[in-house]
């Protein structure tokens, strides 16, 4: 996990617990602060630290090595992935990137000159699907929906999620990972990934070649809505996630269910279900 680290980088988190480590906030002679337990701290040569002053200041070489040891040595490699800014790390880590965007023909070519990275960890927690699956789930599986801003576990959730239904109803799942980073963990015996393609195309795909009764996916955004509604009307249960804290906001109402998170960074706590009307 984080080999892709520069180096003075990765000895400072030879200090910390990585268990409890969720994003890193890399920013080019900034002070380095991670998300450690759910808050921010800043990262020092020896470990974390309260006081900025100690927080180490990446510098554009950094920035740069890190990138590139994250892109596997060749940036040619992740091209699809850097226009649409991010790089997923072996181990499931998403790699946001800020920088200068460079256009042709109307689309992103390339990012040059990177200045930030946004590392979000993956974790498997255990069993913290389990109140989603006992309150929603366990009479009978339905399409559901993940309602919560960013941050608050929603792929951790979906990750889980999917582990406990493979393992308890043995049902055939499809899991689209646009960003690879859903898959980073046990998604159970019965589960297929299909990774880094766009949601209609791993939905359409995945429909005629692997027969799912479950798909599973992460982040939905209003174009990814007639990939969720092929499924649905082809009798397919979809598990997913969207940014959004209200059900009122949600494009379609597609889904059996609605969770919505607590909002107080609590993996797994519901703050409220609905059915659909």
């Amino acid at each position: 996990m984080l080999s892709f680290l520069a180096p003075r980088l990765k000895n400072a988190l030879a200090h910390v617990n990585l268990n409890l480590l969720y994003e890193l906030r890399i920013r080019t002679d900034k002070p380095l602060r991670v998300n450690a337990g759910g808050s921010f701290t800043y990262l020092g040569e020896a470990g974390l630290t309260e006081r900025e002053e100690l927080a180490i200041r990446p510098t554009a070489a950094e920035v740069e090595e890190t990138l590139f040891a994250a892109s596997g040595y060749s940036v040619y490699a992740v091209e699809n992935q850097l226009k649409k800014g991010f790089v997923t790390g072996k181990d499931g880590e998403r790699i946001g990137i800020a920088g200068t965007l460079v256009y042709e023909g109307g689309s992103v070519l390339s990012v040059h000159s990177v200045t930030s990275l946004c590392v979000r960890v993956p974790h498997a927690v255990e069993g913290c699907a389990e109140e989603i699956y006992r309150k929603t789930l366990a009479d009978g599986l339905r399409s559901l929906l993940i309602l919560a801003p960013p941050g608050e576990g929603k792929t951790t959730l979906l990750r889980d999620l999917t582990r406990i239904v493979s393992q308890r109803t043995q049902a055939n799942i499809l899991v689209s990972d646009e960003r690879g980073e859903l898959s980073a963990g046990d998604l159970g015996a019965t589960s297929d990934v299909v990774k880094f393609a766009d949601k209609l195309t791993a939905f359409t795909a995945g429909i005629r070649a692997m027969r799912p009764e479950i798909i599973v996916t992460d982040e939905l955004l209003a174009s990814d809505y007639e990939a969720v509604r092929r499924a649905v009307e082809s009798g397919i249960i979809v598990f997913a996630s969207a940014h959004l804290k209200r059900v009122e906001d949600v494009p379609e109402k597609l889904f059996e269910r609605y969770i919505l998170l607590d909002g107080l960074g609590k993996i797994g706590k519901i703050y409220g279900a609905e059915d659909v009307a």
